[in-house]
């Protein structure tokens, strides 16, 4: 008599996936909750320099009436700065650059869910700030900007940004990859003082040539120890280095005093490092929300219209094709993008990116865009959105702890730009070099963007290139129609302070 086995128990089903793994796919692209929390956290220490550099740009420049942004004068009734009016507005531009910054990025994490930071554009507020509010008034000047990021949603919305996004042929992509690696750690020596402008050559190591000074000393530091961990394969590498950094920064303030660099050459870059006051932490002032007038800039006589439309067109280029290089590098970097080199859901991304450019106007403190400095984030193991939530909520408690968040200065930041150009530059043997019609574009993106330190630049001349190479070879039926609408975009922003020169100026 054959005895029959029992039957093995079915094995139960595997456990359903929580929230945050079913809506950012956190294993699917092989990360962990840990790392994304580290990887949100290493992007905020790297960009959140602009909760205390754009009050300095937006906050201390008068319009053609002579008020700030906030609406308070900017000298009183004998010419004299009135320094009250520009702290009290220096101290609202950082409150509302933090809570758009937080707001946006969050954004990007919950619909993009993708690793990137948003916050006020640098460049585009110092055109703001310097070309445009001086011809007008401040809340017509963010009415502009509202305007510029609704045309970008417009493009996002019928599908253009889209198209030529994925028209960007596959070596400029990696070109815009690498130019922008060699870009961030350009700003990275900059931010801390490691390589300055020069009275004899366009820039020079330290000072005189010579590496001077203890915060010079914290960078230098950082930098080290972010090479040890990271070549022993410690996790939060780039975290650590920061966190020390910042450490080191503060205990040496504490006991030397060091001054500002407007004050001494060797002093600390921008935020002074010492451990805040209980009477720091204030209630946040967000007295410019909505400060914002969407028909008086148009107001003016026709070349005044058209200069402005000049000068928005040139925002629009920078910020389309800023984020463009942005995410196509953030991407490369985490190994996010497909086989044709898109990054996934680039459209909700885009879309993001883009009311982001609105959302800055609203909040009078310019167009956000997305930061290149997230790809540190990324470097740190950020994958998915969660790390864009993480990072976003960094920036709405800034808004209540920013005395905590400038203890950070730009040297202890900085180690970790520097080292995600090392880890960007990888990308540069998927170029063939070889051919010419290939190499000389992306040479000239590569190279363009930390020489004119403008990404913008890059992929403008590298766009360009690309065309008339092909023109000239006789091959212009291999180049998508767009880029041909592109490249005569290209011409007109290179080409516009001709434009604006042929303008009369009454």
């Amino acid at each position: 008599m054959v005895t029959k086995s029992p039957k093995a128990a079915p094995k139960p089903p595997p456990p359903a996936p929580g929230f945050l793994e079913s809506w950012f796919g956190i294993a699917q692209r092989g990360s962990t909750i840990g790392r994304e929390v580290r990887g949100g956290l290493v992007t905020l220490f790297t960009m959140v320099y602009i909760v205390a550099l754009n009050p300095l740009i937006i906050g201390t420049t008068a319009d053609k009436d002579g008020n700030l942004v906030s609406g308070l004068p900017l000298n009183d009734a004998t010419g004299a700065v009135i320094q009250d009016n520009v702290d009290t507005t220096k101290i609202m531009v950082a409150a509302a650059t933090a809570l758009i910054a937080g707001l946006m990025t969050i954004l990007m994490g919950v619909v993009g869910r993708f690793p990137i930071g948003i916050a006020t554009g640098l460049g585009l507020n110092a055109v703001l700030a310097y070309v445009i509010a001086p011809r007008i008034t401040w809340a017509q000047a963010m009415g502009l900007v509202v305007w510029e990021g609704i045309l970008i949603t417009i493009l996002v919305l019928t599908g253009f940004r889209q198209m030529v996004f994925r028209a960007v042929p596959a070596h400029l992509r990696t070109g815009i990859s690498v130019g922008i690696g060699l870009f961030i750690a350009l700003v990275g020596l900059v931010d801390a003082g490691f390589v300055r402008k020069a009275s004899g050559t366009p820039l020079e190591l330290g000072v005189n040539g010579s590496l001077m000074g203890w915060p010079l000393a914290v960078f230098v530091i950082g930098l080290l120890l972010l090479v040890v961990l990271y070549v022993k394969r410690v996790k939060g590498a780039m975290l650590i280095a920061i966190v020390s950094g910042s450490v080191l920064a503060v205990v040496l303030q504490a006991f030397l005093h060091l001054p500002g660099q407007s004050e001494d050459s060797l002093g600390w870059s921008l935020a002074i490092p010492s451990l805040p006051q209980a009477s720091d932490f204030v209630v946040p002032n967000l007295g410019l929300i909505g400060r914002v007038d969407m028909l008086g800039g148009f107001t003016g006589g026709p070349t005044v219209v058209l200069g402005l439309v000049l000068l928005v067109f040139s925002l629009m280029l920078a910020d389309f094709f800023d984020t463009m290089g942005t995410v196509v590098a953030v991407g490369a970097e985490g190994n996010l993008l497909d086989a044709d080199g898109n990054p996934p859901r680039v459209g909700q991304i885009l879309l993001v990116d883009s009311i982001a450019a609105a959302a800055g106007g609203l909040g009078s403190v310019s167009s956000n865009t997305s930061y290149i400095e997230s790809a540190a984030g990324v470097g740190e193991g950020a994958r998915t959105g969660l790390a864009s939530v993480v990072t976003g909520v960094g920036f709405i408690l800034a808004l209540f702890l920013s005395p905590l968040v400038q203890m950070v200065p730009s040297e202890a930041a900085a180690p970790a730009l520097v080292f995600v150009g090392f880890l960007m530059m990888s990308a540069v043997k998927d170029v063939d070099w070889q051919d010419p019609e290939i190499g000389i574009p992306t040479f000239a993106t590569i190279i363009l963007m930390p020489f004119a330190y403008s990404i913008t630049a890059g992929i403008g001349a590298g766009f360009l290139l690309h065309v008339f190479i092909k023109l000239v070879t006789g091959k212009g039926r291999q180049v998508h129609w767009l880029l041909y609408v592109v490249a005569v975009l290209f011409l007109i922003y290179f080409g516009q302070g001709l434009l604006m020169s042929l303008i009369p100026s009454s």
